[in-house]
């Protein structure tokens, strides 16, 4: 129970930090966010838990054809913020886009046989 404990306390402390360090300076928040840390941490918390690098490299590559759909929110936010939209609006309107290219990706992916 401590273990995971800790792994909450520590994946909790590195969004707050980069929530409050984005409210002085958003360059330098975005550089922490651009950084993979959550998809880091879950690699390290998998090899821990399990010890199968296996697992550690199939996590690693379905992040990598994942990351690719997921960007499509950093695309529409801002322009539909930009559009004048409430923000609200705008984050689920980016968050359905987002979550319509990872079903596209993985209907892509699929179709060439690559099995996330």
């Amino acid at each position: 129970m401590a273990y995971y404990t800790l792994k909450i306390i520590i994946t909790t402390m590195l969004i707050v930090a980069i929530s409050e360090i984005s409210k002085r300076s958003t360059f330098i928040g975005a550089i922490l966010a651009s950084i993979p840390l959550v998809s880091v941490l879950a690699m390290i918390w998998l090899y821990i838990d399990t010890k199968n690098i296996t697992k550690v490299s199939t996590l690693s590559t379905s992040v990598f054809w994942l990351v690719l759909p997921s960007l499509t929110l950093f695309i529409s936010l801002p322009i539909l913020l930009k559009q004048n939209i409430n923000f609200y609006l705008s984050i689920s309107i980016s968050i359905f886009v987002t979550i319509l290219s990872y079903w596209i990706m993985i209907l892509i992916l699929n179709h060439f046989g690559i099995k996330l």
